[in-house]
């Protein structure tokens, strides 16, 4: 009935030059569910489970298929959070707008990350993560004024060794950046590229302390002008990771 209602619908588009839209959708919804029960029956029909005999976990396996199992587990998350001083060191404005003057300050961030890597503990771990994090750039002068600045994104941090006392990483991020000056209303929207080297502590305990440093490029752009404010910074922090 499916096939006859179709060919059917096909052939009045054609006959009457009518739109395609006067084909009845709920037949495609029936046979795109048929087809995925279908594909998915077939797919692990031949699939025995079969207990694993270290971890406890059900392992689906196939004789004749290109890869010996399939095993899905709870993927590890990881939390952070850091504190330190920031250093203000390149300010480019070609358009010569920005007239501020602000070079140290101090920032913290929180860190919500997922181990993607090394889940067996033989090869280095590879973390995604969304961080989110807010720093102040104290005034140099009194003339000068207080930035703030609030940054969220995406970052990868990569360690380099397994099962050591002392594990060194490296890590690279892509922010937006929310640029706030005291005394002038609204802010300024911006992207921000980060790339990091640190060193993580392990303990006994499920805490993890490490210690960082970074460097990040941010450039904001002005409405009716063609160049935008480039700003580079460097950050050394500590922080704890749980």
């Amino acid at each position: 009935m499916l096939s006859h209602n179709y060919v059917f619908n096909i052939g009045q588009c054609i006959a009457h030059k009518t739109k395609f839209h006067t084909i009845n959708m709920s037949n495609y919804r029936i046979a795109f569910f048929l087809l995925t029960c279908f594909f998915s029956t077939s797919l692990f029909a031949n699939f025995p489970t079969k207990p694993d005999a270290i971890t406890g976990s059900t392992k689906l396996y196939k004789t004749d298929s290109l890869y010996k199992y399939i095993n899905i587990v709870k993927v590890p998350k990881q939390y952070s959070f850091e504190f330190g001083y920031r250093n203000l060191f390149s300010v480019i404005d070609n358009s010569y707008s920005y007239l501020n003057s602000a070079t140290h300050g101090y920032g913290f961030l929180f860190d919500y990350a997922w181990q993607l890597s090394g889940l067996n503990k033989k090869r280095p771990a590879v973390f995604l993560s969304v961080p989110m994090g807010y720093t102040v750039i104290l005034p140099d002068n009194s003339g000068s004024k207080r930035i703030s600045m609030l940054n969220y994104g995406w970052t990868t941090r990569h360690e380099l060794a397994v099962n050591k006392p002392i594990i060194p990483y490296v890590s690279y991020g892509l922010f937006l950046n929310t640029l706030k000056i005291d005394g002038k209303p609204g802010g300024v929207m911006g992207h921000q590229t980060q790339f990091e080297g640190g060193l993580n502590f392990n303990t006994k305990s499920k805490l993890k302390y490490f210690a960082k440093v970074q460097y990040s490029y941010t450039s904001y752009p002005k409405l009716g002008v063609k160049e935008r404010i480039h700003f580079q910074y460097a950050d050394v922090r500590l922080g704890v990771r749980f």
